[in-house]
């Protein structure tokens, strides 16, 4: 029967891919198949044994015990049925790992055992770890007991499996048997923790490890070509709900560098089809931008103009004087800035300058503010630029306008999807960041969108653009709510009349 195996590298346990051809064969642990007398008899492999290598831990018993630890999961290390019973198995595959989680079976049903901190070793000495507790599950609780005395907490034994502190020992004396002592550094009830049943059915020991990514997306996506074709119909058909408005205008604000061009250049490339730079998008110390532009998309080279208006401002910068005005905020939102108005951060908008609108209508106004975030940069965010963007939020509120926030750059914040942008709603520190930015921004989660825009790439990628266009989705959802307020106000006022 051919077998067909990858080992992983890294200590990652090995993993095998059984290709059956003809009937399959399973191989129990610590036996062998059965063979005439005339052929001789052939040991499973390694590979094959390792094959059977499924954790006894069920997911739900997983669960139990990796909510004591955060945001961890676990990785098998050590299965004694397949491994050995043994002393020198159990350190040839645990060593120098930490930390970890060591349990054991008995044939009365319980499950328990010990985590600890400090890697396994055979030197004989006791380890420090203040973290370190025996745990037994029982119908989906975990009861836990902390070590007393965390000098003692392990010992790290050559001729036993984990050995906590005098008090539990896995695998004792290479047997599949269980020492224990309770109030020896860790105080415990031994009915409670295992019935009193000394011998081990199983022993397993799991290297804890950070879990970067959820078991399924806190966010629906579908990541399809249908997806992206019907956002772009969407798009395309948009009308605002006030007959008198032909677009929607979004008010891009961001610190320098944030993405707030790039994301222009991002909806634009979609459209086309191939990556495009029309708005100056780059890295700098200072803001690129130092206009105010309203920039029209276009449905493709020659096509027609989409019903939305992306408005780009100079970026905020941390010190005073510096950077976008913050009373230039309330100008833009209210219509009176011309395309192309050159910003002076010393001086605001006045009605005495070139192109000034003197009573701009509804059209001319901002329909929704999106704060354009970079997901690096969340967790060191400036005070002082916080106190910017607070103030700028609370003149936004006056107005009534709708807020979003795009927290761009996700791939480069978050490994897990630089290598693939479909994991944006299974990583746990994205999600971390939209929090942070919802708890500094002041702003509800399902108002922060992440995003990946085009920097680097020559060409358009599905999922990118299918984040892309659903941030742009939003940005039309908020303006109908802007919309739909206008027109109850003015319903209310005719009613008053």
């Amino acid at each position: 029967m051919p077998l067909l195996w990858t080992q992983r590298l890294h200590h990652q346990p090995l993993m095998i891919w059984w290709i059956h051809l003809l009937q399959p064969v399973s191989f129990p642990p610590n036996a062998t198949p059965k063979t005439p007398h005339s052929a001789s008899v052939t040991q499973p492999t390694e590979a094959e044994r390792l094959f059977t290598m499924d954790p006894r831990l069920t997911g739900s018993q997983q669960r139990t015990i990796c909510s004591q630890l955060s945001r961890v999961k676990l990785q098998l290390l050590y299965k004694a049925s397949i491994h050995g019973f043994t002393g020198a198995a159990f350190h040839q595959r645990c060593d120098n790992r930490s930390p970890t989680i060591s349990v054991g079976y008995n044939g009365s049903g319980f499950v328990f055992g010990g985590y600890t901190k400090q890697p396994f070793s055979q030197s004989g000495q006791y380890m420090n770890d203040d973290q370190a507790f025996l745990f037994t599950v029982n119908r989906g609780r975990l009861l836990k007991y902390p070590v007393t005395s965390p000098v003692y907490a392990v010992k790290m034994f050559a001729n036993a499996g984990p050995y906590f502190g005098e008090a539990l020992v896995l695998v004792n004396g290479n047997q599949p048997v269980v020492y224990n002592n309770p109030g020896n550094y860790y105080n415990f009830d031994a009915a409670e923790m295992h019935g009193n049943d000394l011998n081990l059915t199983e022993c397993e020991v799991y290297q804890v490890e950070e879990a970067t990514e959820l078991e399924t997306p806190w966010r629906a996506v579908t990541w399809e070509t249908e997806k992206r074709t019907a956002l772009m119909e969407y798009i395309r058909t948009y009308k605002p709900l006030v007959s008198s408005v032909s677009k929607a205008r979004v008010l891009l604000i961001g610190p320098v560098g944030a993405g707030k061009s790039s994301f222009f250049n991002s909806i634009n490339s979609v459209f086309r089809g191939h990556v495009i730079s029309q708005a100056m998008a780059g890295s700098s110390t200072t803001s690129l931008t130092t206009q105010f532009r309203t920039y029209i998309l276009k449905d493709g080279r020659e096509g027609k103009p989409l019903p939305i208006v992306l408005c780009d401002t100079m970026g905020l910068e941390e010190s005073t004087g510096a950077g976008l005005n913050l009373d230039d905020i309330t100008s833009i939102l209210k219509g009176h800035l011309p395309d192309r108005y050159q910003f002076n951060p010393s001086a605001p908008l006045n009605s005495e300058a070139h192109g000034y609108q003197e009573s701009p209508g509804l059209k001319d106004k901002i329909h929704c503010v999106v704060y354009v975030i970079d997901a690096c940069k969340v967790p060191i965010m400036p005070s002082k630029l916080e106190e910017k963007l607070d103030a700028i939020r609370k003149k936004v509120n006056l107005m009534g306008v709708p807020q979003l926030v795009l927290l761009t750059k996700v791939d480069e914040a978050c490994l897990l999807v630089s290598e693939d942008v479909r994991n944006v709603y299974k990583s746990f520190y994205i999600k971390q960041m939209m929090q942070e930015a919802s708890a500094r921004l002041g702003v509800s989660m399902s108002c922060i969108i992440p995003v990946k825009n085009y920097s680097e790439e020559l060409d358009v990628n599905l999922s990118c653009d299918i984040l892309l266009l659903s941030a742009v989705e939003q940005m039309l959802y908020s303006a109908d709510n802007y919309f739909e307020d206008i027109s109850d106000r003015c319903g209310n006022l005719r009613t008053q009349e």
